[in-house]
């Protein structure tokens, strides 16, 4: 663009920023710069900062829709974009001007980021992934628009009260929300239940109507996400949100005043919580209408769009993708082909044509019990029409799959989307795509031999690979400025719109000056967040109240970190063990000169999930332990950080020397924590499992020191001759035993509570529980592999020198995995989407009229 807003000197435009704050201070709250609260400033410094990027937004849309370009349309359960202050002024490069200002008002930027919540929209990586996609769409101008719902409560915060998750509101929303924008025009209706009235549509195609039918208005709220340019001619993505919760439509007064009132808020409490209990039928019910509501409010908006460009639906097959984001939106199948058939009175065959050619899947899991099931009958009370749709597309396809295996009933029942009671979301997605794809090689390598195994023989071409990345804007350039700087001031600026730059990094890997300021980043970066976890990481007794602890680490220690959703395949429990063995070596040998380590632990388990949160108390039991134990706590720490989210993991990954990704191999997808940690110079001890594999070959065995247990192959082989015996390990290794024996001999527990909950996971490592067979996940099987590689830790952090080396040269590995290239590799090879700049046309429109209101005030 060559227009700017404001073609002044730093100076100057730090001084009309403060203008445009004291402007926003007076009309808004009603104050004047000394008056104000640091709240309300801190809005109005939003707001006067949005500007340049409500400009571009609307500049942006402009450009995409008056040129009819193809759009992709991403549909995801969980965004988790972090906060958006600091990430925006990264992007529009404005930290020097933000500097100047702040300092002419006496404030300072941690105090204004101390203000904004996390956004609750998410859960972990699946939820992370989609928000890196959407800040790379931003950046690499694809035309683009995501779609989400807007949580009132999250997920959950996670309270730890004396070592036991508590789940509290996540109160996100407690105040104004200078970033999002509520559009009452935009909202859409979408109905649940009633009873269908069959017809035929004009071209003789079965049709359904509804009558009395519950309808929910879905309240759209719209987020900029900022594109990074070197100019100031960024793009700017919008994340729509979903929300019931601001209709009064949607509150069935009659039923309230008849006293049922739970029945009388349920449709206006569908976006409150993410993933609601499923342990329950009213879990289940709101799950699957949340679910809906996200495709059909989507959907209709994603029409209403199309619409405004084009006069008829010819174009649509060319004109709009839509991505999956796993099988949370894969009713969108079934709702695109009921609107196709029922409304434009296409031809079935016509109307499958087109929802496959617009439509693509990502799966993210193998896991069986995250291939979502629905119970027939709850889906067909909830959904009627869309549930007659799924039966004629399970028809058909069933059909085609007779026609590849003959006589083999065996496989259709495995590939019916309608089997057993139940509505297979995964199938449904598999059959309703043109492309499907995994998120690793590895992974999509699993996909195509075991859980999709068929499907790929019936349809190879629909099937490929895209491995994951991570934005090295936010989790380099903004969460880790210092190593950022240092990065550049040895290969250039290049490295932040095109990561395969970061290979030149290697060329300075052996000089000694780069290491010794790496080392120096390394020391600061763990300092910060030292001082953050004593004043905000104490633990909270019974009664949830925070109290003092000692810690006795300091930046000497090595920083062993896990942060991740607690699940028994990621394996905090193996780390959980190797600690304890730890701890005895002390008890036994406490005088012995050893390596110090921090070990931290963060991550939520889900609110049903008893034994992830049993491995959270075990994991604050040792922490208890050993941080109060006079020796021990001189060598080894133990943190749990409660209620994990994106601000701490910023935090966190800078300060990391060790990067923990020990999932048992063949379960982890991808993985993206995996890719922020080296980035930032954290070394991997990990298994040959999801991205890690790939990682390995970027980076070279030579500085992949720390790789340890059995392969997926491996696995996988053990699971199907059922010869795994975790006794007979335990037995013949004193050092295992003894660890897993203090998980039921009390010398962790303080009390009966713990004692029971420790237990328990005795019995899970050596009985099994509930019929599985014991140690599912391998825990014990890979050990004592992973306790020697522990030892070669250790060994290797003695020499910082060394260390510092292969550091940076997991850093340079790390070029792969921008989601940069992830994106290109969706645009190139499933969606065919091309970049779309902003219009200098637009552009000076948008500007012309931006200083003439501006020349009003």
């Amino acid at each position: 663009m060559t227009t700017t807003i404001v073609p002044h000197t730093a100076d100057e435009q730090a001084e009309l920023l403060v203008q445009k704050i004291k402007h926003y201070l007076i009309t808004m709250f009603g104050h004047v710069l000394e008056d104000a609260t640091s709240d309300e400033f801190y809005q109005a410094f939003c707001f006067s900062v949005r500007e340049q990027i409500m400009i571009n937004w609307q500049a942006t849309a402009e450009t995409w829709q008056k040129s009819g370009s193809k759009m992709i349309f991403y549909l995801s359960m969980e965004f988790l974009p972090g906060r958006f202050l600091y990430n925006n002024i990264a992007n529009l490069k404005d930290q020097e001007v933000i500097a100047k200002a702040l300092h002419k008002t006496k404030r300072s930027l941690s105090e204004l980021i101390s203000h904004e919540f996390d956004p609750g929209l998410g859960n972990g990586g699946l939820g992370r992934l989609a928000s890196c996609f959407l800040d790379s769409l931003a950046t690499l101008k694809m035309p683009s628009r995501g779609y989400g719902l807007r949580y009132q409560y999250g997920l959950f915060e996670q309270q730890l009260w004396d070592g036991w998750q508590v789940e509290k509101p996540d109160v996100w929303l407690w105040t104004q929300n200078p970033w999002e924008f509520r559009r009452d025009l935009r909202k859409m209706p979408v109905k649940f239940c009633g009873s269908p009235v069959k017809g035929t549509s004009p071209v003789g195609e079965e049709i359904f109507g509804l009558t009395n039918a519950e309808e929910v208005w879905a309240m759209p709220y719209d987020f900029p996400i900022v594109g990074y340019s070197p100019k100031n001619d960024f793009c700017v993505v919008t994340l729509r949100l979903w929300s019931t919760k601001e209709s009064p439509r949607n509150f069935e007064l009659q039923r309230y005043n008849a006293g049922r009132l739970d029945q009388a808020a349920e449709n206006t409490t569908l976006t409150d919580v993410l993933y609601p209990s499923d342990q329950h039928e009213t879990g289940k019910r709101i799950r699957l209408k949340q679910e809906f509501l996200l495709v059909s409010a989507s959907i209709q908006d994603i029409f209403r769009y199309y619409f405004s460009m084009f006069p008829d639906l010819k174009q649509f097959k060319d004109k709009v993708r839509i991505q999956i984001n796993d099988t949370h939106p894969a009713m969108l199948i079934a709702e695109l082909m009921r609107i196709l058939i029922k409304r434009f009175s296409l031809q079935w065959s016509e109307a499958w044509e087109i929802t496959q050619a617009v439509t693509s899947y990502t799966n993210h899991t193998i896991l069986a019990e995250a291939l979502e099931v629905w119970d027939q009958n709850l889906f067909r009370y909830l959904l009627p029409r869309q549930y007659r749709i799924i039966e004629h597309i399970n028809q058909d396809f069933c059909t085609q799959v007779r026609k590849r295996f003959p006589n083999n009933e065996e496989t259709v029942r495995r590939l019916s989307i309608l089997e057993n009671g139940q509505v297979r979301m995964a199938n449904l997605a598999v059959a309703g795509s043109h492309s499907v794809n995994g998120v690793a090689a590895l992974h999509t390598e699993i996909l195509k031999k075991t859980i999709f195994k068929e499907f790929y023989e019936m349809m190879p071409d629909k099937f490929l690979n895209v491995t994951n990345g991570v934005t090295q804007r936010r989790w380099l350039l903004h969460c880790d400025p210092d190593l950022a700087e240092l990065i550049t001031s040895k290969i250039g600026d290049g490295w932040i719109c095109d990561f395969s730059q970061i290979r030149k990094l290697a060329d300075f890997a052996g000089d000694e000056e780069t290491q010794n300021s790496f080392l120096e980043v390394k020391r600061k970066n763990k300092h910060r967040l030292l001082n953050f976890i004593r004043e905000d990481g104490r633990p909270r007794d019974a009664q949830g109240h925070q109290s003092s602890f000692s810690l006795s680490a300091d930046t000497s220690f090595l920083f062993d970190v896990q942060i991740k959703r607690v699940h028994e395949y990621k394996r905090q429990l193996m780390n959980a063990l190797h600690l304890i063995m730890l701890y005895h070596e002390i008890l036994d040998n406490p005088y012995k000169q050893r390596q110090k380590r921090l070990s931290i632990f963060g991550g939520k388990a889900a609110a049903s999930y008893d034994t992830a949160k049993t491995i959270i108390r075990l994991i604050n039991c040792i922490s208890k332990k050993v941080n109060n134990d006079p020796v021990a706590s001189q060598f080894l720490n133990v943190v749990y950080l409660e209620n994990y989210n994106v601000s701490k993991a910023e935090l966190l990954i800078p300060a990391a020397d060790l990067s923990e990704q020990i999932s048992t191999a063949g379960l982890e997808a991808s993985g993206t924590g995996n890719m922020k940690f080296g980035m930032n110079g954290a070394l991997t001890i990990g298994t040959d499992d999801g991205a890690n594999v790939e990682m390995r070959e970027e980076v070279g065995d030579q500085w992949w020191p720390f790789l340890f247990g059995a392969s997926s192959d491996e696995i996988h082989d053990l699971k199907a001759a059922g010869t795994y015996k975790a006794w007979d390990i335990y037995s013949n290794n004193p050092k295992i035993k003894r660890a897993v024996d203090a998980l039921k001999d009390r010398s962790l527990a303080t009390g009966e509570a713990e004692h029971q909950s420790l237990s328990s996971l005795y019995y899970t490592l050596l009985e099994g529980s509930w019929g599985t067979q014991p140690d599912k996940f391998f825990v014990l099987k890979d050990l004592a592999s992973y306790y020697d590689t522990q030892k070669k830790v250790e060994e290797l952090y003695q020499t910082p020198q060394k260390w510092a080396e292969y550091a940076l040269h997991n850093i340079a590995g790390m070029g792969k995995f921008s989601t940069d290239r992830s994106i290109n590799e969706y645009c190139t090879n499933i969606w065919d989407i091309k970049p779309v700049p902003i219009s200098q046309e637009y552009f000076d429109k948008v500007i012309t009229a931006y200083k003439q209101s501006s020349a009003l005030v």
